[in-house]
């Protein structure tokens, strides 16, 4: 993910998708928010926060080149997130997100 063509956050493609989800839809409504992550080791560790606003440019950048299934209990755990005071944060997905996918379930 690029923000505003200057920032680049490196993130796994299914969270990426499920996150890039709930940004567009939250920025279609014309509503800003923050978005915050914990920084790897070799970054300095840590926390960073940005501003989303619709007035800012961002991009999605995917390895796979195939759609991911999104799973819907994920992305109201991340809605929930972003409307709170602390903003958008990448919060674990939901143990049972495979059948909430169509994928496999776990036995």
């Amino acid at each position: 993910m690029t923000y505003n063509f200057i920032r680049t956050i490196e993130i796994e493609d299914r969270p990426l998708a499920h996150l890039r989800s709930v940004i567009f839809a939250k920025l279609r409504r014309g509503e800003s928010f923050a978005y915050s992550w914990e920084n790897p080791v070799e970054r300095g560790s840590g926390r960073s926060s940005i501003w989303f606003s619709p007035n800012v440019a961002v991009t999605f950048e995917f390895f796979e080149s195939r759609e991911i299934p999104l799973n819907p209990m994920w992305i109201r755990a991340l809605t929930k997130a972003a409307n709170s005071p602390g903003g958008l944060t990448l919060v674990p997905e939901p143990e049972n997100a495979d059948a909430a996918s169509g994928g496999p379930t776990r036995d």
